[in-house]
């Protein structure tokens, strides 16, 4: 049987913080909060802008400090000062199901952790 897409790390609520057209792609996201949420350099992510709605998909790169930078063509998707969801998925065999647990990690207005969460699928 294949595999089923659960969602593995997400940054809720983050704060954009610059949109950088000029710079050649990806997502600019403090290295803490890749940590926390367990999401690796260059693995693939989506951002889901509850500003205006637009969805992408893009990769994440180290950032500094409360860092959440839309860069390249990205940039044209949001702007500062807007909240995103960051989410990263993982494709799960049936067994590995029931002992997966999602990273969430939800942050103040300055890109801050304040709470690290782990959300298991139901079932």
């Amino acid at each position: 049987m294949p595999g089923r897409c659960f969602l593995n790390a997400k940054v809720h609520g983050a704060t954009i913080t610059r949109a950088n057209p000029d710079y050649h792609g990806s997502l600019s996201v403090d290295t803490r909060l890749l940590e926390a949420a367990g999401i690796l350099p260059y693995e693939q992510v989506d951002v889901y802008n509850l500003g205006n709605g637009e969805r992408l998909t893009t990769y994440a790169i180290p950032g500094g400090p409360g860092e959440i930078c839309l860069n390249g063509a990205a940039a044209l998707r949001g702007e500062a000062g807007q909240k995103v969801i960051v989410a990263a998925y993982a494709w799960l065999d049936q067994d590995e199901i029931k002992n997966h647990a999602a990273h969430v990690v939800l942050v103040d207005e300055d890109n801050n952790i304040e709470q690290v969460l782990e959300q298991r699928p139901c079932g």
